[in-house]
């Protein structure tokens, strides 16, 4: 493989956006894409997919370089070489690797796999954390299943178009495909199709912009199915974000009943809007939350959707970087916020409505506990119905719902 130092040197910069400036990820990655049009494709590409694995096995490359924990800039680099040589690929005569021992690299590589915290390159405090919450061999197999890439899945939009009308306009493109359903029985009841595509970006195809699909987790798109809908009822989908899961249920509903879409971010409703409107999910109305709005709507909905704020541990395939920028201190305070959302917000719930709470976390404390918590609190008003833990060795985001209703 043949390096050019301007992509090298491109990846050591978004490397410093996301360790130095604390810039997420996927911005900093788009803001050093769109410095230079004359890259191609594949030289996005190879910035986009290095970038995201270097951040991903972060830890673990600083380790085998060095024995400081922690590195300058002019250090990435080094951390590059590493990265090549774990992957097999000859590095570059280059001044910047002049001082780089393949073999003493592969050497210290094998003993850093002999720690978990170091193999799975993870924080001493998340190492410990995994452990309480889900024990030596769950943690050790979920964290292992965390650092793999996260495969693209489609959620196919049935307001607008059938898994089988949508599939020959993608293979036309040469887009691969494969069923969710054809995965695993548990992935057969997601809506009424969704695919799974090769890792490629997908926003830019007409198909797209006609919102004749969506990308969405394979794993969130159980989290809909769960409220039970049907035609014509209220639904409040009170943490909605950019709005992935109102569209499910809009489309769920066929387009029949009433979705009021709540954020505390402006920003996320206008972006949720321009999302409703390509897909033509016309029942959905968005509002933004304060003060006054969740005590308006008490008693209002027949379905409530509480996917709230979360660690986002379930999700660690897709947003690596988190494993930097969380904390022991983040965690415990937004589970305090869960519990206050949870109490507060059920309110906006009918009699014999149905709410379901969800996370994309896989801790106990953050999805059992925190249900087991509120019906202690509120016995004679919420009960228990069923609740789902979606694992990341399912092979897709870990989740978690649990349905209650009010009596």
């Amino acid at each position: 493989m043949k390096f050019h130092r301007s992509l090298v040197q491109a990846v050591v910069q978004t490397l410093q956006q996301i360790f130095v400036e604390g810039i997420y990820a996927d911005k900093a990655v788009g803001q050093v894409l769109k410095q230079n049009p004359r890259w191609g494709a594949r030289d996005r590409r190879f910035i986009a997919e290095t970038t995201y694995e270097m951040v991903r096995w972060w830890r673990k490359l600083v380790v085998i370089y060095t024995d400081k924990e922690k590195v300058e800039v002019p250090d990435y680099y080094k951390l590059f070489a590493v990265e090549q040589i774990l992957k097999g690929i000859d590095l570059p005569a280059w001044e910047e690797f002049i001082d780089i021992d393949k073999n003493q690299i592969l050497k210290k590589a094998k003993d850093v796999d002999l720690t978990r915290k170091y193999r799975e390159s993870i924080p001493d405090w998340l190492d410990e954390l995994g452990v309480n919450e889900l024990g030596e061999a769950v943690w050790t197999k979920e964290i292992h299943e965390l650092n793999k890439e996260a495969r693209v899945v489609l959620r196919i939009n049935t307001l607008k178009i059938s898994s089988e009308s949508l599939a020959p306009k993608l293979l036309s493109q040469n887009i691969e495909i494969e069923a969710l359903s054809a995965i695993s029985p548990l992935w057969g009841e997601v809506n009424e199709g969704a695919f799974i595509v090769k890792r490629q970006n997908l926003t830019h195809i007409n198909e797209y912009k006609q919102g004749l699909f969506e990308i969405q987790d394979a794993s969130s798109q159980l989290v809909a199915p769960f409220l039970q809908l049907k035609e014509g009822l209220t639904v409040i989908d009170a943490c909605a974000g950019a709005g992935g899961k109102s569209l499910h249920i809009a489309a769920l509903m066929k387009n029949k009943g009433k979705i009021i879409s709540m954020d505390v971010e402006e920003r996320k409703l206008v972006e949720l809007k321009i999302r409703a409107d390509r897909a033509g999910a016309s029942i959905i109305q968005t509002q933004l939350i304060n003060s006054s709005s969740v005590n308006k709507l008490k008693n209002t909905a027949d379905r409530l959707l509480l996917d709230v704020p979360c660690s986002g541990l379930g999700v660690l395939r897709r947003n690596p970087d988190a494993k930097w920028k969380l904390s022991l201190e983040f965690i415990e305070q937004i589970k305090k916020i869960q519990q206050e959302i949870i109490c507060s917000y059920s309110q906006m719930l009918k009699s014999g409505g149905i709410m379901v709470y969800a996370t994309c976390s896989i801790l106990p404390s953050e999805n059992q506990k925190q249900v087991e918590q509120f019906l202690d609190k509120n016995k004679n008003t919420f009960e228990f119905i069923e609740d789902r833990k979606i694992t990341p060795s399912n092979g897709f985001d870990g989740f978690y719902m649990a349905a209650i209703k009010r009596v």
